[in-house]
């Protein structure tokens, strides 16, 4: 199956981005073609820490919920303190992506970790910058991955919650 570059879409809150995750689970997306990018932690919310059972990672704090939530459906859920963008939660294909990227000394060319991994699936440099910025104002940046059907049918699928949301 030929991949191409995500689908990207931008939430402004935590509750936005898992109803769009929740929406698409419901419609029968395949939710492994998901990853989802956050800072996820206000300075007002305080987390207390992360630890890990088994597959899942567990949160105190005030969007722990989200993201305990968000780890029981997408997999390959991590935490990094990057440098410039702060505390990330991120689950998903990107998530392997950003640890190649670092492991392979990928990040060149003034962009930073998150850009880079963003670049190596595919997304264009002025955009991955675009959705860095986005995490820099602590919004939430869900990606769509596989092929240009499955992604199709991810955008029909919100862009009708959304008309429907707004009637």
């Amino acid at each position: 199956m030929e991949q191409h570059q995500p689908s990207v879409f931008i939430y402004p809150t935590h509750a936005e981005a898992e109803q769009a995750i929740r929406i698409l689970d419901r419609a029968g997306f395949d939710i492994k073609q998901l990853s989802i990018i956050g800072k996820g932690y206000h300075s007002e919310e305080h987390p207390v820490g992360f630890y890990t059972t088994g597959e899942k990672i567990k949160t105190w704090g005030g969007v722990g919920a989200f993201w305990g939530g968000l780890w029981g459906l997408l997999f390959a859920p991590a935490v990094f303190l990057l440098p410039g963008v702060g505390l990330v939660a991120m689950a998903g294909p990107v998530v392997t992506t950003l640890v190649s990227a670092l492991e392979g000394a990928v990040v060149v060319g003034g962009v930073s970790a998150i850009a880079a991994a963003l670049s190596k699936l595919g997304v264009k440099k002025a955009d991955a910058v675009e959705y860095e910025s986005a995490l820099k104002a602590d919004k939430y940046v869900l990606l769509v991955h596989g092929s240009a059907e499955q992604q199709e049918k991810a955008s029909s699928i919100l862009s009708n919650a959304e008309a429907w949301k707004s009637a």
